[in-house]
C-alpha cells in the first residue's frame, strides 16, 4: 500500500513543496494546520511535514499522532529559518530509544 505525503504550513514555507509533487495546504494559525493535519490523517496520508512554528503551537496534536503509526509528522523550517524544535524532538526521540541523550 502506498502512502501520499503532505505539507502543511505558511504559504512562503511550502509552496516550493508543490514543484516537487507534494499535497500543500496554507496554514497562517494553529487552527487550521490542526484541520488540515487532521484531514489528511483521515485520508490515508503517511508522511505530514508540519512547519516548526506550527508544532511548536501544537503540542496536543504532536503528542496525539506520536502514539499512532501514521500519519508521521515531521517538523520542516519556515522561510525565517529553523527555532530549533526538530532538532529538539530528534534529540528527544534518540534519548527515549537510547536511554540516555547521546547527541
Amino acid at each position: 500500500m502506498s502512502y501520499k505525503m503532505g505539507v502543511v504550513g505558511h504559504k512562503e514555507s511550502v509552496i516550493a513543496f508543490k514543484l516537487v509533487g507534494f499535497d500543500v495546504v496554507y496554514a497562517e494559525t494553529k487552527v487550521e494546520a490542526r484541520k488540515a493535519i487532521d484531514e489528511m490523517a483521515q485520508k490515508n496520508y503517511g508522511v505530514i511535514y508540519v512547519s516548526d512554528t506550527l508544532l511548536l503551537e501544537m503540542p496536543e496534536v504532536v503528542s496525539h499522532y506520536e502514539s499512532k503509526v501514521k500519519p508521521a509528522l515531521i517538523s520542516i523550517p519556515t522561510h525565517l529559518g529553523s527555532n530549533g524544535y526538530g532538532k529538539g524532538k530528534i534529540k528527544e526521540y534518540v534519548e527515549k530509544a537510547v536511554g540516555q541523550d547521546i547527541l
